[in-house]
C-alpha cells in the first residue's frame, strides 16, 4: 500500500501521509446528520464513533512498548513512530480547521514534520484531547471546514478522521502485536464510511488495491480488505 498522500490535513482513510488539511477523497458518509448536540438536542452518532475511534488509537499508542517505534507497520515504508506521528499530526488539524475556521494556506507547513518529539505517547493525548473538544462544540458539525480539495461539510470531515483512526488501530495493533479485533459499531461504520468511494482510491495511484475478500469474510475483514490491507 502506498503511504503518500498530499500533505492537505486531516483524514487519508487508508494510511497516506495526508496531514495537513483534510481527507484526499471525495465521497459521502452516514452522518446521522448535524452537530446533534447542539442546544442540549440528541447526540450525533458520528461524535460517538469519533470519540471511541479516538480512544480505540489511544489504547493502542499507550500499548507501544519502547523497543517497537522503529518497528515496520502494514502502511509501506512506516514505521510505528511515523503511523502515531501522522495520526497525531491531523489532530492537531482539527482545532484549526473546525473551531477556528483556518485554512490550509494559513496553517501552512506549521503540522509538517516530526510532532511527537521525544514523548510520542504525551504528543498524542496532547492533540486528541483539544480534536476531540473541537468536534463537540454545539454545532461543530453543522459548519463548513476547508480542506485541501475545497469547502467541506464538518460532519464529512469528521466521518473521515473517524475511519481513518479505526483502519490505522489496526495497523498499529498489528505492528506491536496487540488485539486485532475492532470494535463492531466501528467497523459498520468504517465500512459504510468509504464504500461508496473505496474505487476512487485505487484510480489516485495513492493506495493500493483493494483485496478479494474470502466467501466467509466478516466485516472486518472485507473493511481490511476493501482498504488493501491483507488480514
Amino acid at each position: 500500500m502506498s503511504d503518500e498522500q498530499d500533505t492537505t490535513g486531516g483524514s487519508d482513510t487508508t494510511g497516506g501521509s495526508d496531514t495537513t488539511g483534510g481527507s484526499d477523497t471525495a465521497g459521502g458518509s452516514d452522518k446521522a446528520g448535524g452537530s446533534g448536540n447542539a442546544g442540549g438536542g440528541a447526540r450525533s452518532p458520528v461524535l460517538d464513533r469519533h470519540g471511541e475511534a479516538l480512544d480505540l488509537f489511544g489504547d493502542r499508542v499507550h500499548a507501544v512498548r519502547a523497543d517497537q517505534w522503529d518497528a515496520p507497520t502494514p502502511c509501506a515504508d512506516w514505521t510505528v513512530r511515523d503511523l502515531v506521528n501522522h495520526l497525531t499530526a491531523e489532530q492537531l488539524w482539527v482545532p484549526a480547521l473546525v473551531r477556528d475556521g483556518a485554512t490550509v494556506e494559513s496553517v501552512g507547513d506549521a503540522f509538517d514534520g516530526d510532532v511527537l518529539g521525544p514523548d510520542p505517547v504525551t504528543s498524542w493525548d496532547t492533540a486528541a484531547a483539544p480534536a476531540r473538544a473541537a468536534f463537540q462544540e454545539p454545532g461543530a458539525l453543522d459548519r463548513t471546514v476547508n480542506l485541501s480539495f475545497g469547502a467541506t461539510a464538518a460532519t464529512f470531515y469528521c466521518g473521515q478522521m473517524t475511519t481513518d483512526l479505526v483502519v490505522h488501530a489496526w495497523d498499529l495493533s498489528r505492528a506491536i502485536g496487540a488485539d486485532e479485533t475492532l470494535p463492531e459499531p466501528l467497523v459498520a461504520f468504517a465500512l459504510r464510511e468509504v464504500s461508496p468511494y473505496a474505487a476512487e482510491l485505487e484510480k489516485s495511484g495513492l493506495f493500493a488495491p483493494a483485496v478479494e475478500p474470502p466467501a466467509d469474510a466478516d466485516e472486518q475483514t472485507k473493511l481490511l480488505n476493501l482498504l488493501g490491507r491483507r488480514v
